[in-house]
């Protein structure tokens, strides 16, 4: 049976068909479906971590016990889990273990544009790289194979495009793969530098054996079409040097895009006229190449930075400008925004009202930054916020001036270290945690704080408070607040910044898309009390926006999109807001 499938659908699909055991991830688009889709699978033991070091470690325990595991994660999710990531080349496996990394060119929705190709050379693990969702269903199952028989694990790579678009798939049936025996091997798992020493060895016969099998395996192939012109490509990139060449070039797709075969690269060049090298983000294909002598066009006319398309090998290459009918500039510009009710609004507002320094992290509240709220300095990566509010203070004695904040499944993920270092260096910072109750950009996952598993069961509620109080925060210092209610929460704020002890603020609040949250009755304006004022635009609700009327400039609410928080009522010194 086949169906169309996103490419995450269809690594879903091929954990299943592989006979997987264990699935543990953390979200992070654009892998966070390929868990979600995994799910499914009553067949399948699937878990939302607290974080990717933490799934990584989790999936390699099952593997090393016998079962085929798999972990998933964004390519700065990567850099969480590097530190097992590496040892666990020198360890291998015992059941199949594979690692989904979703790179992102062009940072639709990330913090920087790394190339995770790196981490398999720096570690020495092979990686794949489909280029649709066929391959992606194919790729994975197959890594488990090969995993198993290198006694390796195998990260599968991915990028936006591959993850989020469509094809279809054959749908085939589960192998019946059995937990495998655990035997104790001390000088195997455990990686004390004796026995490390001695495994780096066995890491590095893994790489020559994989080298050799990368000529003839069958995530590679060669197509030749009888042109002069030959294009060496993996994964997305393939696609669209097929639609811009056809078969005017013959190619060498990679699928294995590490290591590399020279005798696979060697053959393939030979006889041709030209060589192109096509991939995303950085060289790493072509420096391989050029490093074999073999002359190449690739970065010196391709770009190392945003995502290919058709129409940017047609510039570059063909020197063709895109024909395009939709003129980009005559495109009404969309930039993100929170949304109404979110939340995170009131808390972002009280803090540009009262000018103080604000550290900030990943996830929504990211767009605390935009304009008109404007509040966020710094955002650097997951957790950092509550580490380098400290050193700041520590350098600048701001104490009384600035703030962290950080949502709260992010304090799960990596920010419970930092409040730790604060309390335990005597820092006198502010954390103010952003709890609307569920995992938000990513799409409304379940987390440590929601009571509810992946698979929906329900499960202890851990205690944010009892977390921060037992990390050293004094109780009374510890203080909850509907951020929704601006009054109470910059009384509160005031108060904690002007004590000389750790404190944390939990602004508790849910996302107003949370299902179960109640939606209230849109609000209205009473064009005879607004004075056309804007103060009700300060808080940058796409509900609310200013239009000419024949009484003057008026505050106007877009019932569909209005759900009913209040937040613009409290701005207004004039009472128009109604409902």
């Amino acid at each position: 049976m086949r169906k169309i499938m996103l490419g995450n659908e269809a690594v879903a699909r091929g954990l299943f068909e592989a006979g997987v055991h264990f699935i543990s991830s953390y979200p992070g688009t654009p892998s966070t479906e390929i868990t979600e889709f995994a799910a499914k699978y009553d067949e399948m033991y699937a878990e939302w971590a607290p974080n990717e070091k933490v799934a990584f470690e989790a999936a390699y325990g099952a593997a090393i016990g016998g079962g085929r595991a798999f972990c998933a994660m964004k390519h700065v999710g990567l850099n969480v889990a590097a530190d097992p990531l590496f040892v666990s080349g020198y360890t291998g496996i015992n059941g199949g273990f594979v690692i989904g990394v979703a790179d992102d060119p062009g940072m639709h929705s990330s913090q920087n544009e790394q190339d995770s190709r790196h981490y398999a050379i720096a570690a020495k693990l092979p990686m794949v790289e489909p280029a649709d969702s066929r391959e992606c269903k194919e790729f994975t199952a197959l890594a488990y194979d090969f995993s198993e028989k290198f006694d390796t694990p195998f990260i599968l790579r991915l990028t936006t495009r591959v993850s989020h678009s469509s094809c279809p798939v054959e749908m085939e049936e589960r192998k019946n793969i059995a937990v495998r025996d655990y035997t104790k091997n001390i000088a195997k798992n455990v990686m004390m530098p004796a026995n490390a020493r001695k495994r780096h060895v066995v890491v590095e016969d893994h790489l020559k054996a994989l080298t050799e099998f990368a000529y003839d395996c069958p995530f590679n192939r060669i197509e030749r079409n009888g042109a002069t012109l030959g294009i060496i490509t993996a994964g997305n990139c393939y696609n669209y040097a097929k639609e811009v060449f056809g078969n005017g070039a013959d190619y060498l797709k990679l699928g294995l895009v590490n290591p590399l075969s020279e005798k696979l690269i060697r053959e393939f060049c030979e006889g041709l006229e030209q060589i192109i090298v096509i991939e995303e983000l950085d060289g790493v294909i072509e420096d391989f190449v050029r490093k074999l002598g073999i002359d190449v066009v690739g970065k010196n006319v391709l770009p190392n930075i945003g995502e290919f398309s058709q129409d940017l090998l047609r510039k570059y290459l063909l020197g063709e400008e895109a024909d395009s009918s939709m003129i980009a500039d005559e495109v009404p510009a969309r930039p993100p925004v929170l949304c109404p009710g979110c939340p995170h609004r009131g808390t972002f507002y009280t803090l540009k009202k009262l000018g103080v320094t604000v550290y900030g992290d990943i996830g929504c509240y990211t767009l605390g930054a935009v304009a008109p709220l404007g509040a966020m300095d710094t955002t650097l990566c997951m957790g950092a916020s509550i580490s380098a509010l400290h050193g700041f203070n520590k350098v600048r004695g701001e104490e009384s001036k600035s703030v962290a904040v950080i949502g709260d499944s992010t304090f799960m993920h990596s920010g419970m270290t930092g409040l730790v270092n604060i309390v335990y260096n005597g820092g006198f910072s502010t954390v103010l945690i952003l709890d609307n109750s569920i995992t938000g950009m990513t799409g409304h996952q379940e987390n440590p704080l929601t009571g509810k598993t992946l698979k929906g069961t329900p499960a202890p509620f851990i205690s944010l408070e009892k977390i921060c109080s037992a990390l050293g925060v004094a109780e009374e210092h510890i203080k909850v607040v509907d951020p929704a209610d601006m009054k109470k929460l910059e009384a509160t704020i005031k108060e904690e910044l002007a004590c000389d002890t750790p404190s944390v603020i939990i602004c508790r609040r849910p996302c107003a898309l949370l299902k179960g949250v109640e939606r209230k009755p849109a609000l209205t304006v009473d064009s005879d009390k607004c004075r056309g004022c804007t103060a009700c635009m300060k808080i940058g609700c796409p509900a609310i926006s200013m239009i000419e009327t024949e009484k003057g400039r008026k505050a106007v609410v877009d019932s569909a999109m209005c759900v009913g928080c209040g937040l613009c009522k409290n701005m207004c010194a004039f009472n128009a807001f109604e409902g």
